[in-house]
Parts: C-alpha cells; structure tokens; sequence
C-alpha cells in the first residue's frame, strides 16, 4: 500500500484497500452508484488490482477529498490533507477528436458482463493504431486504469460518459 502501511491516500490502489480493510465495502459502494461494480469477481480480481482511488474518485463522481477521508474516518485513521482536484467533470472533446478518424473500436460491454476480461484484446487494437488514428472502446465506467497506462504509453485520451450504462473512450495516437 502507498505510503504508511495501512495508510489511505489517493495512491492506494482499491484491492489493497479491500484486502486490509473489508469492511470499508459497504462504505466505497454507499458513495457513488458506479461503486457497485466492485461486486462483480471479474472486476474485483482485475481493475480493483491496478485502480488507485485518485482514478476511482472520477469515475464515481465523488471529489477525492471526500473518498480520501470518508474512507480514512471508517477505518479510525485522521483526516488528510489532499490536494485540490475533485472528480472529473464533462470535458469538452479535445482538438484531436474527430469522429470521422476512428480507425477501431471495441465494445467491451459483453465481455465484461460475462466476467471475461478485454484487456489482451483492448491493447492489441490500441499498439496496432496508425499515427493519427483514434480508438474508440465502450464500457459501462470510464477506464481510468486502462487511460492512464495508454497515456503513458503516449495516447492521448477522452471520455465521456453517455449513459450509466455507456462510456466512451476515445485514444489518439
């Protein structure tokens, strides 16, 4: 876990802080509907594994503030101080989005309904991407695992959700 041990900032990854506190389930998932996805075992094993609360707080809608500490109160730790940045809004679609240059998409709907996980299949369409293409993905959450490792494999990335349902996900390369 980041930090302290038994420490909860916006680094520790949602597995670890399920693994050393269980009982703050109930908590995670009383703050934001897009919470109850943590019942699902496929999700539970995978994304709970790599998803910090800093990239859960967007996808829930709750500012990371409110995560951090609601979540440190229940498990009997001190207020911390947690810098500015709440949950991420609507964001205005970037320079680079056009709908006219999506070369692939994938809807990872079914997949993850049927508790199979997309990931081998996603980051295949994603390295096979020409220069200037755009990948769209479907899903039911915004990925910010999934976004953050693409950035840092040097996509460029947009979300926006449409339905509680549906989420699209656009990556530039």
């Amino acid at each position: 876990m980041s930090g302290v041990p038994g420490d909860i900032t916006p680094e520790t990854r949602v597995g670890e802080l399920l693994d050393r506190f269980p009982a703050l389930e109930e908590t995670l998932i009383g703050l934001s509907p897009e919470f109850q996805r943590l019942r699902n075992p496929v999700l539970r094993r995978t994304v709970a594994k790599v998803a910090t609360l800093r990239q859960i707080s967007k996808v829930g809608g709750v500012p990371l503030g409110t995560l951090i500490n609601t979540l440190r109160e229940k498990a009997g730790l001190a207020p911390a101080q947690t810098a500015a940045g709440g949950a991420g809004g609507a964001e205005p679609a970037p320079d680079w989005f056009d709908p006219a240059k999506v070369n692939a998409s994938f809807d990872a709907r079914p997949a993850l309904s049927a508790g199979q996980h997309p990931m081998p299949e996603i980051m295949a369409k994603l390295l096979s991407l020409p220069a200037g293409g755009i990948f769209a993905l479907q899903t039911p959450f915004t990925p910010a695992p999934l976004m953050d490792l693409a950035k840092g494999k040097g996509f460029e990335c947009w979300s926006r959700t449409e339905t509680p349902e549906l989420t699209r996900t656009y990556f530039h390369k």
